[in-house]
C-alpha cells in the first residue's frame, strides 16, 4: 500500500552505516543536512494520502489497492500525462525541483523487462525476479533509487589489470546467491530503501562472461553497506540567503559494497556480458522522461526568476532584454515539444508497454542538456551583477545598516527591499551559488555523460528514411544500400 511520511522516517532508522564529514551519522532522519531532502520525500508521500492531491498522485490497481501514479506500469498515453502532470503537482507544491526521489529510477526496471527475452537466454529466474520486483515496488512503494557509476580507477586499463574493486564484481558465488564487492556514486542512497546496481558504461572485456555483468537490487541497510556522503549544502548558510540550497540539496553517496551478499531472488543479471550491454543500451528508455522533465521545470525557475528582475527594475520593454526572455521560452518549449511528442508518437515496447518515442525523447535530453549552461548564463545576465554583490540578510536586519539597506533595494512603492532581497538570493542560488553549479554538473551526468546521450540518438533516429529519400532524389541504383 502507499506509505505515509512518517512511515518512510521510520523505514530509514534501521542502524544503517552512514558518513558524513567522517562522522557517523546516527539518524538521517534528524541529521541537519539529510533532514530537509527527507521531509521533501515525506511530503511526496503525504501528498499520496492529502485530499487536495491524491487523486493525482494515486491510482487504483486491482484489487482496487490504491498506488502511487508514478511507479505504474505505463500501457496508454494517459499513463503517461497522468505521471508529467503528477511530478508537476510535486514540484509547484514543495516549491522547488528535485530529481531522485524514485519515479525517476522505477524506470529502469521497465526497460529490464523489456529485455526478458534476452536474459531468458541466460537464465530465466532472472526475467522473473525483475517482474516480481517491479510488482513489489508497486504493493510496497519503497523509496527506490538507481546506482550511477563506479570509480572505475585507470580508464586505459582493464578493471582485471589494476584493483578490480574499482568495478563493482562478483567476488564468490553461493547455492543462496553471491557476493558483490566495489563502490558506486548513488544520489540519494543515504536515505533511500533500495536502489537498482547496475554496471556502468565501462570495458568489461570481450569475454563471454564476466564478474563485472552484474545487476541486482541492492537494500541500503545490507551488512556490509557503507554510505560516504558528500558534505551537504543544508545548514551551511542562513536559509533566508540560500532558500534552494538549504531545502532540496539531494545529498550523493559513495555506496561502499564491503562483500555483500544478495540472494538469488533479488539478482536481475549476472554474468553475461551480452546481457549487461542490452540493458546499459536501452535502460533509460523510460526513465529519460521525468529526467527531461524536472530540468522543464528547473527552466520555468529561470524564466521566471528573471522575468520578476526585469520586471521590478522596469526594463522588460526594451528589446534585447526581450529577445533574452524569448529565448529562454524557445528553449524551455523545445524540451516541452520532444516531451509532448514523444508521448503523442508513443511506441509500444519489446513487452507490451508503452514507451515514449525514443528518437524524440533522447534528442529532446540533448536539446535539454546540451543547452543548460548557456540558459543559466542568459538568465545570470537579466538578473543583473546584483546577484553576486547583494549583501545577505542580516544586513537587511541588522539596527545599525538596515536602514541603508532599505534605502537603496528598495525600488518603488510596488517593491520594497524586503522582496527584492528575496527574489535576489532565490537568484543566486538558483544561478550562482554551489548548489548552482553542482545543479548543472549533475544534469550533465546524472543519467549518463553527453557521449552516451548523443550515443542513444545515434541509435533511436531513423537514418533509413532520409538514405531512401536521398537514394530516390539522386536516382542512385538499386545496388545502393545503407550498409555499404
Amino acid at each position: 500500500m502507499i506509505r505515509t511520511g512518517e512511515q518512510y522516517r521510520d523505514s530509514l532508522r534501521d542502524d544503517r552505516e552512514v558518513w558524513m564529514n567522517g562522522e557517523r551519522v546516527k539518524d538521517v532522519t534528524t541529521h541537519p543536512m539529510f533532514k530537509p531532502i527527507v521531509d521533501v520525500r515525506a511530503r511526496i508521500y503525504d501528498m499520496q494520502h492529502d485530499e487536495n492531491t491524491a487523486d493525482v498522485m494515486t491510482y487504483r490497481e486491482e484489487g482496487n489497492e490504491s498506488c502511487a501514479v508514478g511507479l505504474k506500469l505505463p500501457y496508454t498515453q494517459d499513463d503517461w500525462h497522468a505521471k508529467r502532470k503528477a511530478v508537476d503537482t510535486v514540484m509547484w507544491d514543495i516549491g522547488g525541483v528535485v530529481t531522485r526521489v524514485g519515479d525517476e529510477t522505477i524506470g529502469e526496471m521497465w526497460s529490464l523487462w523489456d529485455g526478458k527475452d534476452v536474459l531468458n537466454e541466460v537464465d530465466p529466474r532472472f526475467a522473473q525476479n525483475i517482474e516480481r520486483h517491479i510488482h513489489q515496488a508497486i504493493q510496497h512503494d519503497p523509496f527506490h533509487v538507481s546506482a550511477n557509476t563506479d570509480p572505475k580507477g585507470d580508464r586505459s586499463k582493464r578493471p582485471q589489470d589494476q584493483d578490480p574493486d574499482m568495478l563493482v564484481r562478483v567476488v564468490k558465488e553461493r547455492d543462496d546467491g553471491i557476493v558483490i564487492r566495489g563502490a558506486k556514486y548513488e544520489t540519494a542512497a543515504a536515505y533511500s530503501n533500495q536502489g537498482f546496481l547496475k554496471p556502468t558504461i565501462a570495458n568489461w572485456g570481450d569475454a563471454k562472461l564476466s564478474e563485472y555483468a552484474v545487476g541486482c537490487i541492492m537494500h541500503m541497510n545490507a551488512p556490509g553497506v557503507k554510505h560516504i556522503c558528500r558534505t551537504g549544502f543544508a545548514g551551511r548558510a542562513p536559509a533566508a540567503d540560500y532558500p534552494l540550497s538549504n531545502k532540496f540539496d539531494e545529498v550523493d553517496t559513495l555506496v561502499i559494497l564491503d562483500d555483500v551478499f544478495v540472494p538469488w531472488e533479488d539478482v536481475l543479471f549476472y554474468q553475461h556480458t551480452r546481457a549487461a550491454t542490452f540493458i546499459r543500451a536501452t535502460l533509460h528508455r523510460y526513465s529519460a522522461f521525468a529526467f527531461v522533465q524536472r530540468i522543464l521545470t528547473y527552466t520555468d525557475m529561470m524564466i521566471g526568476t528573471a522575468l520578476w528582475n526585469v520586471k521590478q527594475t522596469g526594463l522588460e520593454k526594451q528589446q534585447a532584454v526581450q529577445e533574452k526572455l524569448a529565448t529562454l521560452a524557445v528553449y524551455r518549449e523545445g524540451i516541452n515539444a520532444h516531451l509532448t511528442a514523444a508521448v503523442a508518437a508513443a511506441e509500444k515496447s519489446p513487452n507490451g508497454l508503452l514507451m515514449p518515442n525514443q528518437s524524440l525523447l533522447f534528442t529532446g535530453r540533448v536539446h535539454a542538456c546540451s543547452n543548460l549552461h548557456q540558459m543559466m548564463h542568459i538568465a545570470r545576465e537579466l538578473c543583473g551583477g546584483q546577484i553576486c554583490v547583494t549583501p545577505d540578510s542580516a544586513a537587511f536586519e541588522s539596527a545599525d545598516v538596515g536602514d541603508w539597506m532599505k534605502k537603496f533595494y528598495s525600488i518603488n512603492e510596488n517593491w520594497q527591499s524586503d522582496d527584492r532581497r528575496k527574489l535576489l538570493a532565490f537568484a543566486r542560488d538558483l544561478l550562482n551559488s554551489d548548489y548552482a553549479g553542482h545543479k548543472l554538473t549533475f544534469q550533465l551526468f546524472a543519467q549518463s555523460p553527453p557521449f552516451a546521450h548523443l550515443g542513444a540518438v545515434y541509435r533511436t533516429f531513423d537514418f533509413e528514411n532520409a538514405l531512401d529519400f536521398v537514394k530516390n532524389s539522386a536516382g542512385l541504383s538499386d545496388k545502393v544500400n545503407g550498409n555499404g
